[in-house]
């Protein structure tokens, strides 16, 4: 099993797949790849990913891209990591939540890209305002559904897309009291960014 990532300080999309595998226990090989090289960057990834995106999972003759994809095809292969938990009303509710951090948030995103280096306070606009309002009800309304720790129980997929949010939060000084958060959310940003698995991450990017 390999898995190809790019810069570990800005490559949000590798985080999420890296820390689903890294969950698994299971070992693996890293081929890391430097981002924001123009044509050369693009052309290394191509002899990875048919994309020309990463991230990419290698498995023996199987090329698996997209980190929804990836971090799916992770909880099939490895079914007693528990990626997923086995009630069907928590999972489709996960999956859910990944799905619409997979395809949306696009002012956040833009606005505030993943910088694990950076520590500043900034302004942020309306549009990127609404889409953080909209993940603190979301991290609130599954919180308080399940109780925690995370957002479906014990920690998932889900948890592993919104990690990358949790930084760009942290690194752009945004306080979720200001968006309709009543601590939990915070705490649970928190949360996320003192797992082992995001803490190996983080020392590798900085390093």
């Amino acid at each position: 099993m390999e898995i190809v990532v790019g810069t570990k300080k800005w490559s949000s999309w590798s985080m999420r797949p890296w820390l689903a595998l890294k969950h698994t226990g299971e070992p693996f090989a890293e081929t890391l790849i430097e981002l924001r090289r123009a044509e050369r960057s693009e052309a290394e990834i191509r002899r990875h990913s048919p994309s020309g995106l990463v991230p990419a999972l290698k498995d023996g003759d199987l090329t698996v891209w997209d980190s929804l994809a990836i971090c799916e095809y992770l909880a099939e292969r490895y079914p007693a990591a528990r990626l997923w938990p086995d009630d069907p009303a928590a999972r489709a509710l996960g999956r859910s939540a990944a799905a619409e951090m997979h395809s949306g948030f696009a002012s956040l995103r833009g606005e505030c890209p993943m910088e694990l280096d950076t520590r500043k306070t900034v302004e942020i606009s309306e549009a990127t305002q609404a889409n953080v309002r909209r993940i603190v009800e979301l991290w609130t309304q599954l919180l308080t559904r399940f109780g925690g720790p995370f957002l479906i129980g014990e920690w998932s997929i889900a948890d592993a897309f919104y990690t990358p949010v949790a930084t760009r939060f942290r690194s752009y000084g945004i306080d979720l009291a200001d968006h309709g958060d009543d601590s939990r959310c915070a705490a649970y940003a928190e949360r996320l960014l003192q797992t082992p698995e995001y803490l190996e991450w983080e020392r590798a990017a900085l390093s």
